[in-house]
């Protein structure tokens, strides 16, 4: 059994592309999707329509944190709102509402693996890694972790939303954490993407990059949408360092 996972696209259909390439040439039994679909100015009505192309073939999806800001309200500063207003004018309006209205918790093979966006109570908080106020993620304490993690009673947890990839054992349970398919943290900016393989009850994890044409997709911002300047800060230096220049507010945003 082969599982692909993918999170975190933030709306760039080119460093997407790049890894449903090699998603496609692992040939997975079940591709899961965690989330934060369309946040992002790389291209993000063809990243919507390739992701919703993979749930028609039988991927397992779940709801973003970012996808809860196209609820009712759900967008707070005023540049969310500004992005949030251009994406509807430049998405198909079905396309959102499909994102809006995904679970916030998926299980498959049989109950063997559960998949959240963050954890699996809000999209917003997460698991493996929390915020430290210094500016960036740390370990958990293993005592709360363990505790999440036991009443899930399942072999497997996937997670994003923290766009650093990871993982642990607590107890009989596995926690991946995927890297992100865009707006990397780590200095790298190739996309991220996630192989895993189970052999019984046996896993096996394997962390992908796919290096990918970065500049068009900061031309492709740059063109058609007001947002260029801060996606080809984010895309070409791999950081978050200048997000507060783009449209993706960040894991607490």
């Amino acid at each position: 059994m082969r599982v692909a996972v993918i999170s975190d696209v933030h709306g760039n259909a080119f460093a997407l592309s790049a890894v449903l390439r090699e998603v496609r040439a692992a040939a997975p039994d079940l591709i899961v999707n965690l989330g934060d679909q369309a946040e992002g100015s790389a291209d993000p009505a063809r990243a919507l329509d390739l992701q919703a192309q993979l749930a028609e073939q039988g991927a397992v999806e779940v709801r973003g944190n970012n996808e809860e800001k196209l609820w009712p309200g759900g967008r707070r500063s005023p540049l969310s709102q500004q992005y949030g207003a251009w994406l509807a004018a430049h998405t198909d309006p079905a396309r959102l509402a499909r994102v809006a209205a995904l679970p916030l918790t998926a299980r498959a093979l049989g109950g063997a693996v559960l998949a959240c966006h963050g954890t699996p109570d809000s999209a917003w908080h997460s698991l493996l890694w929390v915020w430290d106020p210094a500016g960036y993620y740390r370990a958990r304490d293993p005592r709360s972790l363990r505790s999440a993690l036991e009443p899930l009673g399942v072999e497997v947890v996937l997670c994003g939303h923290t766009h650093r990839a990871g993982m642990t054992r607590v107890g009989d349970t596995l926690l991946v954490n995927t890297g992100s398919v865009s707006d990397q943290v780590d200095g790298d900016p190739r996309a991220r993407w996630t192989l895993l393989t189970r052999a019984g009850r046996d896993w096996h994890v394997s962390f992908q990059a796919a290096a990918y044409d970065v500049e068009a997709a900061v031309t492709w911002a740059c063109t058609h949408t007001p947002f260029g300047n801060g996606e080809a800060k984010l895309l070409r230096t791999g950081t978050m360092d200048a997000r507060g220049d783009g449209v993706w507010e960040g894991p607490q945003g």
